[in-house]
């Protein structure tokens, strides 16, 4: 793979905790982008991580803008902001998805960049092998 990679919040944060939950060949396909190009962020990710920190279901070791700081300030690492265009496309993604905003929001800023979006996220998988977006799954 030789371009940027955009990563599914759960990704993200399984990457910067060192989970192990990543296999090793994604650790090895990670290492081999970043020495070439970009792991991409979506900004609603930060908001997804957000909502999940306040409701309980993920615990980050410091609070989350310090991380966000954190990730923000590693150079093969880009924040995307959330564009017209990206708001737009996810209010008219071809086939069924989901109503999620964040998977929504994440699925458009891949298929507006045109990069493959790295998830374990079954819905998300499903949608690439209808052939709406390209998909690594982690």
């Amino acid at each position: 793979m030789t371009k940027d990679l955009l990563l599914d919040t759960h990704a993200l944060i399984w990457l910067i905790n060192g989970d192990e939950t990543l296999s090793i060949e994604t650790r090895e396909l990670v290492k081999n982008i970043c020495k070439q190009n970009c792991l991409l962020v979506a900004s609603i990710s930060v908001w997804e991580m957000g909502m999940l920190q306040s409701k309980g279901k993920i615990s980050l070791t410091y609070p989350l803008q310090h991380w966000i700081k954190k990730i923000d300030s590693l150079p093969y690492i880009k924040l995307i902001p959330l564009t017209a265009d990206i708001a737009i496309e996810s209010c008219s993604l071809p086939g069924d998805f989901h109503g999620d905003p964040a998977d929504r929001m994440i699925v458009a800023t891949a298929r507006i960049l045109n990069v493959p979006l790295m998830t374990r996220d079954k819905k998300i998988e499903g949608y690439g092998q209808k052939g709406y977006a390209e998909i690594v799954v982690c």
